[in-house]
Formats: structure tokens, sequence, C-alpha cells
């Protein structure tokens, strides 16, 4: 089956600058930060939630908490708060969320920053943008926070629980 469903331009906009950003992430450079980033010094992640919506949470009450998606299925559910600020939640199985991923772009209003998401800033890398992954093996989750750089960036962090 195949959905259509429409994204508005600035959403569009925002979704490609992600994805685009995401692919031009050598893989080896990609690990390198993944192994540097090791475990988190706490037990458990200073962002642990959006808007209330947290990993085990069932469909129902995600929707529940943020009124209904723009687009909707089992597996996960896509919400447009602004021009500026969306997400992604996924269900596993069993239809509770195993990973929640929010996209700002530079407008937004509650943008968070690194030191917000880990307690502490994070130095950019030479063109500007940031990326730091911390695994919290003791909470069951890993927690992300990437920039992309530019004068009208892209944040996206993400939560999701580790298997």
């Amino acid at each position: 089956m195949i959905r259509v469903f429409r994204i508005s331009t600035s959403t569009s906009l925002m979704l490609l600058t992600a994805l685009l950003f995401q692919a031009t992430i050598p893989s080896g450079v990609a690990q390198a930060q993944k192994t540097r980033a090791g475990s988190g010094d706490g037990d458990s992640p200073l962002f642990h939630e959006y808007r209330s919506v947290q990993i085990g949470m069932t469909t129902e009450e995600v929707r529940k908490k943020l009124n209904n998606p723009s687009d909707k299925s089992d597996e996960q559910d896509f919400f447009i708060f602004s021009d500026n600020e969306s997400a992604q939640v996924f269900y596993d199985k069993s239809h509770k969320v195993f990973a929640i991923s929010v996209n700002f772009l530079s407008d937004a209003r509650d943008l968070p920053t690194a030191k917000a998401v880990f307690g502490a800033d994070i130095a950019p890398k030479p063109d500007g943008s940031i990326y730091k992954m911390v695994r919290y093996p003791k909470a069951g989750c890993w927690v992300s926070f990437s920039r992309t750089a530019g004068d009208s960036p892209l944040t996206t962090v993400t939560v999701q629980k580790i298997d």
C-alpha cells in the first residue's frame, strides 16, 4: 500500500536537510563518533522525554498527549507542531514507543542546546556542525544530538531504546 500525504514546503525542506546531513556522514566517521561517545556518566539522560512522551508509552498515550499526528501508522507517528518543529515517534510490535526523534529549525522557539541535552557544551567541528551520541545502559537508551552547519542549522535530538 502506498501512502500519500501532504507536507508543507518548510517541513519538506527540514526533512530533506536532515536526510542529507545523515547521508553525508561517512560510516567510518559515524562509527568513530559512536565509539568515542561511550557510556553516559550518569545513570539516566537529561533528555529522556519530549512533551511528556517517553519510551515505553503506548500509541494511545502518545496521541492523547500530542493530539492527532500529521501522519500515523502502527509503526510511527509524525507530528508537526510548527514550521520550525516536528517529531517522529516510533513504535514496536507491541505498540509501545521505542524511539523519539525531534527536529528543530534555527527559528524554533524552544531550540535545545547540547548543554540542555547532555549537561555540557559540545565543541563544534571545523565546519560548525555538532554531533554527539551517548549510551545510558542503566536507563536502557541512547541519546543523540546533531546540529548542521550554516546560518539556518537543523537540530535533531533523538532518544532510542537499547535492545
